[in-house]
């Protein structure tokens, strides 16, 4: 069961906003009788809302999700795992609506051809941690099931350092932010600092440079809430360059300007601890030079190669 409010918008659109599934598929569920306003099943997807209670009941799915010949940038391979730099724009894992086209769909194509993988959408490849559809950088996955428990026990104890770098406008306040996420009280696709039934969330936040209104932000998470660099640089009031939904589009980049830069975790067979960098992507390095930025010398020494 999912339940929002909304008010102003027709029953269609504003299931489909809520649940990030196609309009066409809420006017499906309205008419199967899956969504009640207040107390009652409306089955108008114009029906216009004026603030109830929305309830919709989605319909259990068991998507076939099949292998698929996608590229992905290798930064590292062993027998037991597998690190990515994955590109902005590709879903980590399948999504309701959207079953292709994502980083498991490219494993499975990769390490279960379509004619060895008789039941494809049982096969479960080990994502360990997951990178907004947007955001790019260093991902990491399981290959076999000792791999993903022990690289899962790794994040889940905190003994993953994880460095992300942010183009946002607005300089943040440095040092340890300490606030608790939650899904935003009325638009669901959101997260918010409090919201509904928050988690503990901390972020470390470093200026290394700016340019006028903005900067570029070193961030380190030290937990895994959804959408956290995000939200709390929103809450500090430095939102991402181009980042839509906790800010605004930007002409400089299509995207938010978040990239996973570097990783650091135990070896989940040796215990090792491995470090892996994911050079500054070329969209976020003419973004930060159009306006007028400078790279500081530790990321240019620690593998960022230059706008082309």
């Amino acid at each position: 069961m999912v339940r929002f409010r909304r008010e102003g918008l027709r029953l269609d659109q504003a299931v489909a906003e809520a649940l990030g599934v196609s309009r066409a598929r809420a006017q499906a569920w309205i008419a199967q009788g899956r969504v009640r306003v207040g107390e009652k099943v409306v089955s108008k997807p114009a029906y216009r809302l004026k603030g109830e209670e929305v309830v919709v009941d989605p319909p259990e799915e068991k998507p076939w999700v099949a292998p698929e010949d996608l590229f992905l940038p290798v930064l590292y391979e062993d027998e037991d795992m597998l690190v990515l730099n994955k590109p902005p724009g590709l879903l980590t894992h399948p999504a309701p609506g959207v079953y292709t086209g994502t980083v498991v769909n490219a494993l499975l194509g990769r390490y279960f051809p379509l004619e060895e993988a008789k039941r494809p959408e049982l096969v479960r490849p080990g994502i360990v941690h997951r990178l907004d559809k947007d955001t790019s950088g260093v991902l990491v996955v399981a290959k076999h099931g000792g791999a993903l428990e022990a690289l899962s026990r790794a994040f889940r104890d905190r003994l993953v350092m994880k460095r992300y770098l942010a183009l946002t406008e607005g300089h943040p306040k440095e040092g340890t932010l300490v606030a608790p996420i939650g899904r935003h009280p009325v638009e669901r696709h959101r997260m918010h600092v409090g919201g509904v039934a928050p988690r503990y969330a901390e972020t470390d936040f470093r200026v290394l440079a700016t340019a006028g209104p903005y900067a570029l932000v070193e961030a380190r998470p030290h937990t895994g809430r959804t959408h956290q660099i995000r939200v709390h640089l929103k809450h500090l009031g430095a939102p991402i360059l181009g980042d839509e939904l906790y800010g605004r589009k930007s002409p400089h980049i299509g995207r938010q300007a978040l990239h996973a830069y570097e990783l650091r975790l135990p070896h989940p067979r040796t215990g090792r601890i491995l470090e892996f960098l994911a050079p500054v992507p070329q969209d976020m390095a003419r973004a930060w030079e159009a306006l007028g930025g400078k790279w500081p010398e530790e990321v240019v020494r620690e593998g960022y190669t230059g706008a082309q």
